[in-house]
């Protein structure tokens, strides 16, 4: 069991580190301004008590929080419950298979573009470039958009050649963000790309 107050300390960091490009949870050891009085004022506390008890290490939790969160579920109570865990065993599946799941997703991508950096473009049909678009409609998944942006920082052009203000901000600020909990072997994953995209 994790103490409450501990909890909530973690619960706001995460909450600043995905609301915020300035703020990296990781960089700053997961401190916030978030204080023990501000906790005790918080009518929905005894939600973190319920969270604490499902957890036996902090980095369970936080990688729990992190797929609440990616999965646009920001308040601690709507983090409880059998939709919060399938979230949760669906995340853990896609970060154990990731290598795997990234391949598939590129010999998908590899399939609808006649180059590389085609998906990187945005194309007549959607506001935004290939291969995020191709995430919106549920055909790659989001750390594979990650891992692509990881190799190439096409979110750099992407900002400024996007021009939608209300979904882009919001879905590049995910990305960018989500990039600190992806974790994958550049160097093996670059190798993927080359044998996909060159066969």
């Amino acid at each position: 069991m994790i103490d409450p107050y501990d909890v909530f300390k973690y619960y706001m960091a995460i909450k600043l580190h995905f609301g915020s490009r300035e703020y990296n949870c990781i960089q700053y050891h997961y401190k916030t301004s978030a204080t023990q009085k501000s906790f005790y004022q918080r009518k929905d506390r005894y939600h973190f008590a319920k969270l604490g008890r499902k957890f036996d290490d902090t980095g369970t939790m936080i990688d729990f929080m992190v797929s609440q969160f990616i999965n646009q579920k920001e308040w601690v109570g709507d983090m409880l419950g059998k939709e919060s865990d399938r979230i949760y065993s669906e995340y853990r599946k896609r970060h154990e298979s990731l290598t795997y799941l990234f391949e598939q997703d590129l010999r998908q991508l590899a399939e609808k573009v006649d180059a590389f950096d085609d998906l990187f473009c945005v194309p007549d049909t959607s506001p935004y470039p290939r291969v995020v678009a191709e995430h919106m409609a549920g055909s790659v998944l989001l750390e594979s958009v990650v891992i692509l942006n990881k190799l190439t920082g096409f979110m750099e052009l992407a900002d400024n050649s996007v021009s939608d203000p209300i979904v882009w901000p919001g879905l590049s600020r995910l990305i960018r963000q989500y990039d600190s909990f992806v974790s994958v072997d550049k160097d093996a994953a670059r190798k993927k790309v080359l044998r996909t995209f060159t066969n």
